[in-house]
């Protein structure tokens, strides 16, 4: 734990709150609403309280409160006011805001009281596309960046993972009522990333349509196996690393060769779909930019 961060420098602020880093010092020298540490170099620090503030401050701002405005309320007043103003256009930004921060403090009490706050409000299913999806994109940003260290990363996916394996439980217990195909979901070789995967499993059996998910790094011999015990299927492949811009073609001509027949087809969905060459593309092989249009294709 002694490696986990608490100090931000201000371009860690600027990922995390959205706002330039030539503004954060605009705010700071005018209105002084941080008050960033100084290092012997005069390098600004800030701690996990000015993180919080500029969360709330952002809010705020967005909401239509001027930066001289906000300045003028107390430390204590400014909490208040961002939970007496959320309203439902603001609600996302302010639950992104409360799950960063439940994730830079490895508070899983702050994550829950959030998520229960937000289901009581909305679907599931809103939750995850409106609040979720976005979150998942930051933080892949945020790591990208170093903002955060693959301690966070992993804490936020994980309580994400909890929520989404307690939906998947709920409905597990219903017979599927579409039993013309089946769908089986899996990540490729050295392929680690199954929160997205992992929802459009949710999709599916809330559906009423049969699944089998295989999880992580899965070789193509496995795939091939799954035909010796059902027909009709569709396999769900999502690529957010692996296999990779140089390999991602390659991968899918080894499918079509080894595993695809007439009633079998493959849909690839992830980051590095955007590398596949659209020759390779058929009734067969098909590429998804979002989990939506994936799911409509199924349910439509």
């Amino acid at each position: 734990m002694n490696n986990i961060k608490s100090v931000f420098s201000i371009k860690d602020l600027e990922n995390l709150s959205g706002i330039k880093a030539h503004t954060i010092r605009i705010w700071e020298k005018r209105y002084n609403v941080l008050e960033p540490m100084r290092t012997e170099t005069n390098i600004r620090l800030y701690d996990i309280e000015n993180l919080q503030k500029l969360l709330n401050i952002t809010l705020l701002h967005k909401h239509g409160y001027k930066i001289s405005q906000i300045s003028k309320l107390t430390g204590e007043k400014i909490p208040k006011l961002v939970k007496d103003i959320i309203s439902d256009k603001s609600v996302k930004n302010h639950a992104i805001s409360s799950f960063k921060m439940a994730m830079m403090n490895f508070d899983q009490a702050l994550f829950s009281n959030t998520y229960n706050t937000l289901l009581s409000e909305k679907s599931f299913r809103e939750v995850f596309y409106e609040i979720f999806i976005p979150l998942i994109e930051e933080i892949g940003i945020l790591w990208q960046t170093n903002t955060i260290s693959p301690a966070h990363e992993h804490f936020i996916s994980n309580l994400i993972k909890q929520k989404l394996l307690s939906e998947i439980d709920s409905i597990n217990v219903k017979t599927p009522v579409n039993s013309d195909r089946i769908y089986v979901l899996y990540l490729p070789m050295n392929e680690i990333h199954e929160l997205g995967l992992m929802y459009i499993n949710y999709e599916i059996l809330n559906n009423g349509y049969n699944t089998i998910f295989l999880g992580e790094s899965v070789p193509i011999k496995c795939l091939k196996d799954m035909k010796q015990h059902f027909e009709n299927i569709t396999y769900i492949c999502y690529a957010t690393v692996e296999p990779n811009s140089n390999e991602i073609n390659n991968y899918i001509k080894k499918v079509n060769e080894k595993v695809l027949d007439e009633t079998s087809a493959l849909w690839l969905i992830g980051y590095q779909v955007q590398n596949v060459d659209i020759k390779l593309l058929s009734k067969k092989i098909r590429t998804f930019k979002t989990i939506k249009e994936l799911v409509e294709n199924i349910i439509s």
